[in-house]
């Protein structure tokens, strides 16, 4: 930031408040306008901010009256930066983390470990690219929100095409988590009630435990008035994710290679200790692929697009952060995302070596084949039911607030009009759940869509059209990047659709046939 223009500062961030929280406000007249009229791009590349010259100062400070008007007007949350770096982190961690991490393993049985390692350092440092191109554009306009870049880019149209994005990615998360819930919870209360053959009681009834999960914690939650009243949860959430990382990888140790079905071995008594058989040869089953590819490699790329997904998230991150400027909002990112690339990689490689091809599409499943009562694997489920419900209401709000910016863009806020919207999506996500096939599905074709669109296409085009010729032309180096990013969107995009298509109509797909 400049510190010798305190009126540009002051103006660059009194609308990245009105703007970015995620609080599920409408948006009044006039704020785009004040959006659209940000601070003029100075010469200097790095901090676009930087004005040098004299004579834009009377209008900065008319700007500055305007927006400290705008402020008084839309009654938003006063939101200054106040959050520090390490706690900036872990928010962009929690937004990172999702239930993708239960379907890493399996990516790697259907890829072998190099190839997996090579797709999600791929994935990882595109995520990092990405986000520092709608960094870049965020602060050459001075907008902190995903729909207002894309108002500001392409008018009407952008802000549509981001908000349905977010919605479908969103609905998508919060398909998977749910989705979740209604496979883990019936047998964590089957195992803790030790009932060995469900005789059709309601309570282990998974449907109906979604609809109770959904009316009795998620919806009181996403009826709070804003994002940050969520932020306790949030914490609580990643640390039930490390413990499960942690059991994860204590269990590798723990199970015997061919491993035992408990279904076939009613005492499950383990014979065979060692991955080697009398022969003195490692059996086959118990060695690691280092390259696998079959028909089930296609829905590898999405699950893994879907693991690095924070990008709406991202802006209001931005906005909170204390002292905030693009470099550090960039370090935010970068440790985030390093730190969840160790955890995932940690989670599919111990999963996958504990189970090899044995290893279903959602991890804890696999382990209750063995041994439906282990005490630990019961905790994880706990943990993990936990914390994928506690993320659902965080990620209801930006679908929520996107919903408003397409549908009641210039009404302020409205409590029935916030609990109407909460309520018609818990509905709508569970009748998802209840009638959707495998999460599989649910993962592979929003991955396939939404997420390249969030991930590559919107930050690409939203760069190449916010950053002024005059700075840098259509043909300069970071523009072409920018088209190129885009292009591997699109291609990946159709890649992964079509694969998903031709698995689907052959019929071998585990997605369109339920387990």
């Amino acid at each position: 930031m400049s510190e010798d223009n305190p009126a540009t500062e002051a103006v660059e961030i009194s609308p990245a408040e009105v703007n970015a929280i995620p609080n599920g406000k409408g948006h009044e007249v006039g704020e785009e306008i004040t959006a659209s009229a940000r601070t003029p791009p100075g010469e200097d590349g790095e901090n676009p901010h930087r004005t040098e010259n004299t004579e834009s100062n009377l209008p900065e400070s008319q700007e500055f009256l305007s927006a400290m008007d705008d402020k008084k007007t839309t009654r938003f949350t006063d939101f200054e930066g106040k959050t520090s770096f390490g706690m900036s982190v872990f928010n962009l961690g929690n937004a990172i983390m999702g239930s993708g991490i239960l379907g890493l393993a399996y990516a790697m049985a259907n890829t072998g470990v190099i190839l997996f390692l090579v797709l999600l350092t791929v994935v990882a440092v595109l995520s990092s690219y990405s986000i520092h191109l709608l960094l870049k554009s965020s602060g050459i306009v001075g907008i902190r929100a995903y729909e207002q870049l894309g108002y500001r880019a392409f008018g009407t149209p952008g802000k549509m095409a981001a908000g349905i994005a977010i919605t479908l990615q969103n609905i998508g998360a919060m398909s998977s988590y749910l989705y979740i819930v209604k496979y883990e919870f019936p047998l964590v209360i089957q195992a803790f009630l030790k009932v060995d053959k469900p005789a059709g009681e309601w309570y282990l009834n998974g449907n109906y435990l979604v609809v109770i999960v959904s009316v009795a914690v998620i919806l009181p939650l996403a009826l709070m008035k804003q994002l940050g009243y969520l932020g306790y949860t949030s914490g609580f959430s990643l640390s039930c994710m490390v413990f499960f990382l942690v059991s994860v990888i204590y269990k590798k140790f723990n199970l015997p290679c061919p491993f035992v079905d408990f279904a076939l071995n009613g005492t499950a008594s383990v014979v065979n200790v060692s991955a080697t058989d009398p022969g003195g040869d490692e059996d086959p089953a118990c060695i690691p692929k280092m390259a696998n590819l079959n028909s089930q490699t296609a829905y590898t790329i999405p699950i893994l697009a879907f693991a690095f997904v924070c990008h709406p998230e991202v802006l209001p991150i931005y906005t909170e952060l204390r002292n905030a400027t693009k470099k550090k909002m960039q370090h935010v990112a970068n440790i985030s995302i390093a730190v969840m690339y160790i955890m995932y990689f940690l989670a599919a490689l111990f999963g996958y070596l504990t189970f090899y091809g044995e290893v279903e599409a959602e991890l804890l499943h696999t382990y209750s084949r063995v041994d439906p009562y282990d005490t630990l694997i019961l905790c994880v489920r706990v943990a993990v039911l936990t914390a994928v419900t506690l993320t659902v209401p965080i990620v209801l709000f930006p679908v929520r607030r996107a919903i408003q910016q397409m549908m009641f863009p210039n009404k302020t806020f409205n409590w029935p009009r916030h609990i109407a919207i909460a309520a018609i999506l818990i509905t709508f996500i569970n009748l998802l759940v209840i009638f959707a096939p495998n999460i599989l599905g649910i993962f592979g074709v929003i991955g396939a869509t939404s997420a390249p669109c969030l991930i590559f296409i919107f930050p690409a085009v939203f760069y190449i059209r916010i950053v002024p010729k005059e700075e840098e032309p259509l043909r300069s180096v970071p523009k072409i990047l920018a088209a190129c990013f885009a292009g591997i969107g699109f291609l990946f995009m159709i890649m992964s659709l079509s694969f998903i298509i031709i698995d689907w109509t052959s019929g071998t797909s585990k997605a369109s046939s339920g387990h």
